[in-house]
């Protein structure tokens, strides 16, 4: 059993797929103060950020897992959309493009400290309008990094893909897993 430090559902999906036991224990960290125009550099400081948070506000009783992800198009870092408008926007800067999609997270269990920084390239095609306006009605891009779906809206449009879906999706379990059976000798 494991504590994810976020309420990202997406996490937990990812988590949950895996087969990991897990509780949701979010963070409240005010990733506003962080002024970078660097995408690694944000995503290890809203992390490190994370990692605090979740050590100042619980019982550190069980391992647990924080993470952060961004999106990067033209040297531009994508957040999280705050409307409709900022999503489109950012949509269509990915469409027919190149796009960078990076996680970091930091594992903490009794016996170890683990931190991961990993990336996922993306080459999609365009994005066909209709889709996009469709993508954009049903709100699911809300919370996502760049409003970016690539399990979802965004799967039909990939050209082209280097690293794990789920690095794009928020969570590198791949990298994660060995940690998890890791046992003290």
């Amino acid at each position: 059993m494991i504590a994810l430090g976020s309420n990202s559902q997406t996490r937990a999906k990812i988590l949950r797929n895996a087969g990991v036991e897990f509780i949701i224990r979010g963070c409240d960290f005010d990733e506003g103060g962080v002024k970078t125009q660097n995408p690694y550099e944000y995503v290890y400081e809203v992390t490190k950020g994370k990692f605090k948070s979740y050590l100042k506000n619980y019982v550190f009783d069980m391992p647990f897992v924080v993470a952060d992800t961004v999106v990067c198009v033209n040297k531009e870092i994508l957040l999280k959309a705050k409307d409709k408008k900022e999503a489109e926007r950012m949509l269509k800067l990915q469409s027919g493009e190149d796009v960078d999609i990076i996680t970091y997270m930091i594992y903490k269990s009794e016996y170890l400290e683990f931190a991961d920084l990993s990336l996922t390239k993306y080459k999609f095609k365009k994005f066909a309008e209709k889709e996009l306006n469709e993508y954009l009605k049903s709100d699911e891009w809300f919370g996502k990094a760049g409003a970016c779906m690539v399990e979802g809206f965004c799967k039909p449009y990939i050209k082209s893909v280097e690293g794990f879906e789920s690095t794009a999706m928020g969570l590198s379990i791949e990298k994660l897993l060995p940690f998890l059976e890791f046992k003290r000798c």
